[in-house]
């Protein structure tokens, strides 16, 4: 099974950046048409938050056009730079299923991976939070796996990274129990994020934590303490899980622009591994 994560598009409204110099959705528009030219395809797309900048009805539009190009099935959740109810009234009922209460959050059961859809999202805010009732909805989520191999994804974070301007608005509220809830199981195989626009992976309560680089502009690398942040034009890329029974999930970063080659490896004779 191959899963894809694209996550952090941040799409504007036609004609428009982000950020004054992101084009996003010439870059969002590429995304898709690299994940078109996989072969194999995913089985289905993983959108981790911040579908757009935001939350304008008319960017869930331009982002609805462009998603409806995928034949696979994609799944959503909000970020930060989203709005729920705007999010609701224009995307596809598919792309969130079963999420019928305040909050965007469901499970995906028809999968060798079952998928647990967290919403972190904090109204106004740009931290994230999970609350007593979001919480109870992974708990209940959890229970009703019978130890089958889960994927949670969600948008903030759940961990520090070093990045301080990142960190200071990752995953804050509900932290400790959400930590608990995961070291209690063993069938976690991947706590999937985005957020942080970087590659980042950790151990996180038993598990492994992951967040996926964004298909638009990356966060600046900069472990300082006084950095106050910035984006840079590293390359788009996401994520590609590939999970089997034997080896469980296994992740790749995929670049989305295209570079020189692919070149034969031809040997120098002097190489030591030749028979």
């Amino acid at each position: 099974m191959l899963i894809a994560q694209i996550t952090d598009l941040h799409v504007r409204p036609r004609g428009l950046p982000a950020y004054r110099v992101s084009e996003t959705n010439t870059m969002v528009a590429r995304a898709v048409a690299h994940l078109l030219a996989l072969d194999p395809r995913p089985d289905l797309v993983l959108i981790s938050g911040d579908l757009t900048d935001c939350g304008l009805a008319e960017e869930y539009e331009e982002l609805r056009g462009m998603l409806a190009r995928l034949p696979m099935p994609v799944h959503v959740i909000p970020g930060n730079h989203d709005r729920r109810e705007t999010l609701r009234d224009v995307l596809p009922a598919s792309y969130l299923p079963g999420a019928t209460d305040g909050f965007i959050q469901y499970t995906i059961e028809d999968h060798p991976v079952r998928l647990i859809a967290l919403d972190t999202l904090v109204a106004g805010a740009s931290h994230g939070a999970l609350c007593t009732e979001r919480l109870g909805f992974l708990e209940r989520a959890l229970a009703g796996g019978d130890g089958r191999p889960t994927l949670v994804f969600m948008h903030h974070p759940p961990f520090e990274c070093g990045l301080v301007h990142m960190d200071e608005i990752r995953l804050l509220d509900g932290e400790a129990p959400f930590r608990r809830l995961i070291g209690a199981q063993t069938c976690i195989e991947r706590i999937l994020c985005g957020h942080h626009h970087r590659p980042i992976v950790t151990r996180y309560a038993g598990t492994i934590a992951q967040i996926a680089p964004s298909v638009t502009h990356q966060v600046a690398f900069d472990l300082t303490p006084e950095h106050e942040g910035a984006l840079v034009f590293e390359p788009p890329a996401y994520l590609l899980h590939r999970y089997t029974p034997e080896s469980g999930i296994v992740s790749h970063m995929v670049y989305v622009e295209s570079f020189d080659g692919p070149y034969p490896f031809v040997l120098d004779a002097a190489y030591p591994g030749q028979h």
